[in-house]
């Protein structure tokens, strides 16, 4: 059973063998318990489908547009080197140009070469040099040339850079608002469904209660009514959980330093300290509360001090990690998908049913100091 807890005070052998003693009566009362919610987990399923579809989108378009913004840089710089390089060049052609003009009026023909040389090889010099000058100043008009058209193909590519980096803006803000959407959504689903079952059991330990009540006063022991020996009879009524501050309408860049310090506080002096990011980043990926994979990591692990498996600190089925990055994004992603990405009761039932109310109450304690 994946997500049975192992309790730090009972040995894993007792643990494993009360869990596969229940395990028939655990799945039956699962299934009755969880009856009810088969259409808010498909709903979570889909929305969780969502959030992982639409984080990715937005850190493509993130990626895309900054490379774009690179690209944008460099052309920029280009363009001035050229702008700023191209009037010399200009003024280098145009006085090859005005050098060749003027050999040729004083008349620097192949005959009058040819009389004015005394002999072979100074004709051939002369042609030499002739044939320096005219290369020189080719060489300088094909630089001119070369300059203006890589300064005009350098322009069109700066425009077709900002084209597509203000498309790739406004496709990482588009899919920014269908992640906020989606993670909004879940919240209030979540915040919903943890209300309803709060309310659910609140007015079933009342029910419970009463009817102690009226069968102790049936037996003519109405004094000790309030103490019937019931399990539920004084039994703490686990809390609605509340928001604690998470706000899936900021960007993620926000949303991800604000709990990056919020978590790293908690965490301080524990083998996960410095963590904070982590857990950040990979609750916005997942759509999770930010502060529940924290808060399970003390509740079973006393944040991480004691895992009985390597980097697991949540007592998580009999996986280990290599690493606290790896083994944080992996549990963050289960919850996503198991458990709604928020504590619940019935959450609770299912991480943790030999002691699920005190798993709850721990737990719930624990995210409020996040």
């Amino acid at each position: 059973m994946k997500h049975i807890v192992t309790r730090r005070a009972t040995s894993w052998l007792v643990v494993a063998s009360l869990v596969f003693g229940l395990f028939g009566i655990w799945a039956t009362d699962t299934r009755e318990a969880f009856a009810d919610n088969t259409e808010i987990d498909q709903l979570l399923a889909e929305t969780q489908e969502q959030m992982e579809a639409t984080s990715k989108a937005y850190d493509e378009a993130q990626a895309k547009a900054e490379a774009l913004q690179a690209k944008i840089e460099e052309n920029t710089l280009k363009i001035q080197a050229l702008e700023e390089a191209l009037p010399e060049q200009e003024a280098k052609s145009a006085t090859a140009m005005v050098s060749l003009y003027k050999m040729q009026q004083e008349g620097f023909s192949l005959i009058n070469t040819i009389l004015n040389s005394a002999s072979l090889t100074e004709f051939l010099d002369t042609i030499e040099y002739l044939n320096a000058i005219n290369q020189t100043t080719i060489n300088e008009v094909l630089r001119l040339k070369t300059m203006k058209e890589e300064l005009q193909n350098t322009k069109k590519s700066l425009q077709e850079s900002k084209m597509a980096a203000d498309a790739e803006t406004l496709r990482a803000e588009e899919a920014l608002k269908e992640a906020q959407a989606a993670r909004e959504e879940a919240q209030r689903r979540a915040q919903e469904e943890a209300e309803r079952q709060a309310a659910a059991l609140q007015a079933e330990l009342e029910r419970q209660k009463a009817e102690e009540e009226r069968a102790a006063a049936a037996a003519g022991n109405s004094s000790n009514s309030g103490s019937s020996g019931s399990s539920n009879s004084g039994a703490t009524t686990p809390q609605a959980p509340s928001t604690g501050g998470v706000d899936w309408s900021v960007d993620k860049a926000t949303f991800v330093n604000t709990w990056t310090k919020r978590i790293d506080a908690y965490l301080a002096g524990s083998p996960m300290a410095g963590q904070g990011r982590t857990f950040a980043e990979a609750a916005w990926n997942y759509g999770v509360d930010p502060r529940f994979s924290p808060a399970i990591s003390n509740t079973e692990s006393t944040k991480g001090r004691y895992c009985f498996l390597p980097h697991n600190a949540w007592g998580w089925g009999s996986v280990s990690w290599g690493s606290w990055e790896e083994a944080i994004n992996a549990h963050v992603r289960g919850l996503a998908n198991g458990y709604g990405g928020a504590i619940s009761i019935a959450g609770a039932k299912k991480y943790c049913p030999p002691n699920w109310e005190h798993w709850y109450n721990s737990t719930l304690n624990e995210m409020n100091k996040i």
